[in-house]
Parts: C-alpha cells; sequence; structure tokens
C-alpha cells in the first residue's frame, strides 16, 4: 500500500498530465489528480510531502519514464509476484491436505489437474461428461494442460505455473482496460492492479479470464463499439456466466434512451460469439456440454453463501435445513427479484445511472444470493467497484474483509480434513460465519453506495468533475463530456 500510494502521489498524476495534453488527444477532459480528490490518498501522503500540486506537475518532463500504463504494469507485476509467494508452500511441498487450507495456496488448476483427467488427456473435457465449467472455460484448461512442458507433464505445479503466467497477463489486460474504460479517472485502475484479493484469489480458477473479458465489454461500451461489445459479452458469457449481466444493464440505459435497435444489434452478436464457441460441442457431446449446467442446477447450498451459513447454524440450533431444491428456488427467486428492482430504479431514476454502477448492482446481486460464494468471486467486483464506486477506505475495509473471509474458509476446511487436532488447535465455526456476513454486509454497504451516487450524482467521485459516464459512449449528450466548475472537491 505504501508503494502504491508513493505511486499515485508522486507518478501517476505526472504521467496523466502528460498523456492528457498530447497534441491532437481527444480522450476528453483532463484527469483528476487522485491524491487531490481522495481524502484517504490526501491524507496517506502526508510524509511523502502531501497531495500533488498543479504547479509541481506542470514542471515535469512530459517526456518522464513513468508514465501511468508503465507504473500501472510495475504495480501488477509487483502484485503478482506476492501471488506467487503465496502459493509458495503448495508449489514446494504438494498440495496435500490439511498444508493446502493452512497455508492458504488451495488451486482448482492442481486439483483438477489430475482429478479430471486433463494430466494424462488435456483434451478430456471434451471427451467426457465430468469437467464441470462452461465450454470457453473448458478450453482454456484444455490449451493450458496441452501447454505443459515435455519433462514436466502430469505435474500439478508445472500446470500451474502455465496458468499463472496467462492469468498475469490477463490481469495486466483488464488493469490497462479498467483504465481505459475510467477515462479522466484512469489512476482507480490502481484498485485492480493491488488488489489483495486478487493477490489472493486470482489463482484459484480460470475466473481471471471471464473478468477480462467482461473488463473489454466495459472498453467497448466506453467507446461505442457496438459490434466488439456484443462479442465480449458473449464470449465472456462462454468462459463465466456473470458477463452476460451486462445485457441487462445495458437494457435499462435502452429504455431510458430508447435505443432499442442498437441493443437488438449488441445482443445478436453477444448470441454469435456465444453460439460460435458452444456449438461444435452442443453437437458433439451434448452431455459434456451439459455439464456445468446441471452442475449449477442441482447442487445445493454450498460453500460462504448465506444459505450454507443458513444451514450451519440450523444444524447447530435443531432448525430445518434447506435442501437443493429449496435453495434453487431461493437463490433464483432472490436474483430475479433483485433485478427486477434494479431494473425499475434504474429506469425510473431521476438521473441516468452509469453502466458500471449498473453492472455492479446485477453482479453484487448475484453473488449475494447465488448457491455459492467461492474465494475466487471476490475478483469478479474488483475492476467493477474501481469503475462503479471508486473510494479508497471503502475498497480498503472490503478487501480486509475479503481476505478475511478467504483464511477463514480455508482454515474451516483444514478443522474438517483431520480428526487428529483436538479441538483447541481447530477454528470455531463461528469464525467463518462472521466473516461471511461481514463479506455480505460490506458488499450490501457497497450497494448503497452506489445506490446513493446514482440517486444524487454529485456524491459520485466520477460526475463530480464531469457531467458523463465515461463508461457509456452510446448517447449524444456522451460524445463530449463537460467538466465542472470544481474538478477537485473532497469526496467525504
Amino acid at each position: 500500500m505504501t508503494l502504491a500510494t508513493f505511486m499515485l502521489a508522486r507518478v501517476v498524476p505526472m504521467s496523466l498530465s502528460s498523456q492528457q495534453q498530447r497534441p491532437g488527444r481527444t480522450e476528453g477532459p483532463s484527469a483528476v489528480v487522485p491524491t487531490q480528490d481522495d481524502p484517504v490518498l490526501a491524507s496517506s501522503t502526508t510524509l511523502l510531502g502531501g497531495p500533488w500540486g498543479t504547479r509541481a506537475a506542470a514542471a515535469i518532463d512530459k517526456t518522464h519514464f513513468f508514465t501511468l500504463s508503465r507504473v500501472l504494469v510495475i504495480l501488477t507485476t509487483l502484485a503478482a509476484v506476492a501471488a506467487v509467494l503465496t502459493k509458495q508452500h503448495c508449489l514446494l511441498n504438494g498440495a496435500g491436505s490439511p498444508g493446502v487450507y493452512l497455508n492458504g495456496c488451495y488451486s482448482d488448476w492442481t486439483a483438477l489437474y489430475s482429478s479430471r483427467g486433463l494430466a494424462d488427456q488435456p483434451w478430456a473435457p471434451f471427451t467426457t461428461a465430468e469437467f464441470e465449467y462452461p465450454v470457453l472455460m473448458s478450453v482454456v484448461a484444455s490449451l493450458t494442460a496441452a501447454l505443459v512442458p515435455g519433462p514436466w507433464v502430469g505435474d500439478g505445479a508445472a500446470y500451474f505455473g502455465v496458468n499463472f503466467l496467462f492469468a498475469f497477463i490477463l490481469w495486466v489486460v483488464t488493469v490497462l482496460l479498467t483504465a481505459k474504460t475510467a477515462r479522466w479517472r484512469p489512476w482507480d485502475a490502481v484498485m485492480v492492479a493491488i488488489a489483495p484479493g486478487i493477490i489472493f484469489a486470482g489463482s484459484i480458477n480460470w475466473d481471471i479470464w471471464a473478468v477480462t473479458l467482461l473488463a473489454a465489454a466495459m472498453w467497448a461500451a466506453s467507446r461505442g463499439k457496438t459490434l466488439w461489445l456484443g462479442v465480449f459479452i458473449g464470449l465472456g458469457a462462454a468462459m463465466k456466466l456473470y458477463p452476460l449481466f451486462l445485457l441487462g444493464a445495458l437494457l435499462i440505459l435502452t429504455v431510458r434512451d430508447k435505443s432499442y435497435l442498437r441493443f437488438a444489434k449488441i445482443t445478436a452478436a453477444a448470441a454469435g460469439a456465444w453460439l460460435a464457441v458452444n456449438l461444435p460441442l452442443m453437437i458433439g457431446n451434448w452431455d459434456a456440454f451439459a455439464k456445468f449446467y446441471t452442475f449449477s442446477s442441482e447442487r445445493g447450498a454450498s460453500w460462504s453463501s448465506i444459505w450454507h451459513v443458513w444451514n450451519l447454524m440450523a444444524e447447530k440450533t435443531g432448525n430445518t435445513t434447506l435442501d437443493a431444491d429449496a435453495v434453487g428456488v431461493l437463490a433464483t427467486g432472490g436474483f430475479a427479484l433483485s433485478c427486477a428492482v434494479i431494473f425499475i430504479f434504474g429506469v425510473r431514476s431521476q438521473h441516468r445511472p452509469r453502466l458500471a454502477q449498473l453492472m455492479f448492482l446485477i453482479v453484487a446481486a448475484f453473488i449475494l444470493f447465488n448457491k455459492v460464494y467461492s474465494p475466487q468471486f471476490v475478483i469478479w467486483l474488483v475492476p467493477l467497484v474501481a469503475l462503479a464506486s471508486p473510494r479508497w477506505l471503502d475498497f480498503i475495509v472490503w478487501q480486509l474483509i475479503e481476505v478475511a473471509h478467504f483464511w477463514a474458509i480455508w482454515m474451516l476446511l483444514a478443522r474438517y480434513s483431520t480428526q487428529d487436532w483436538p479441538d483447541s488447535h481447530r477454528m470455531d465455526e463461528s469464525v467463518y460465519v462472521f466473516a461471511v456476513l461481514a463479506h455480505v454486509v460490506m458488499v450490501l454497504w457497497l450497494c448503497y453506495r452506489v445506490i446513493a451516487d446514482i440517486r444524487d450524482p454529485k456524491q459520485d467521485p466520477v460526475l463530480r468533475a464531469h457531467l458523463s459516464d465515461p463508461g457509456y459512449r452510446f448517447s449524444p449528450a456522451d460524445e463530449e463530456p463537460q467538466k465542472s466548475k470544481k474538478a477537485f472537491t473532497s469526496s467525504g
């Protein structure tokens, strides 16, 4: 955090100033200086000489080495190194239980590499019906298995290494795309670059691929690229379901703008991209294609969901637990009701919501009501928080809670994985329950912040400096962002 603060205080504003003043550049208004805008960053730079001043920024040579993009890549690289170090125990000693949990280094990459036959046959997800992931994620799992170098074929650590290399590249791409989508607030992408949630949980599964595809879709929306927006949504949905929710956010803005033909084109492009990926397997091996959907529909309450906490407490108190059918109805119903409320609120709101705000609310609702909240799901929200509600205090508190949940779930699994320890050495289940509830409360708080910003744009850090949505370039009013009279005001 100290290094990131230093970069924000001294380097990032300088590079932003130089980039925004390039001749012929049409990116819109000049960037907001982070240490001038966010009170947490402003107060945390006291030891470094205080917030960056306009005279100092103007005096810096515009050809300085530390441009915004380079700073973001440097920060992401340092975070990736930290991420590798968190997995060191498993890489050196294997992923045996309970050490894999006690050291917080579990990864589906290594677990599924052997248990789903990838070590023996890289294309096993397409020849069997045992791989419980969408088609494009199956493609990634198989391609990375095929890339494991010869001498280490069958080695889970080597498979982890290949996947982590791709994950790192995608992490960098996501950070840069977020910076471009944020337009006059590109420094908000630092949240994605150094997020503890990504450091600890980004290498658990292949979710970073879906995160990057959604980031690409958000970027396409910020540039008004209708076809690419639909394509990225379709590919994201083929990788993981949640990028599909962007169509719901776009629908709300479509109803407000009455731009139904454009929405139809986006939807058609999304459907075409999804079918292009899924249709071959649908024809060749329907059971393998349907595995993800049948598994998702039949599973019951799983880890860290509100339904799992309910069942855990019900067992302790003698109350009725929820079976798989009941959880399915409650989870689907809760999410559907939330989407209906978001739709009505978004359409009837006096001020037009920003696309990132709507997308955050929909994804947050899905996470809160879903049957499972796997530790890696936190990375879904990180870029959306950076775009929808870029407040550093909220971000830091939220990430600390998510890290606490990360360790709570692994300590609970360590408790369940062995019977050799006395109870005094086992984490009490109440700690896990508290961590899950803290995660739920914090996500609800972030939702409240976003809703409050929609109701009163003067509170919105993004709209406080400029009067248009940087992430939605389809309305004529958004073509030329207007700068407000006060570009730098306290965010409160």
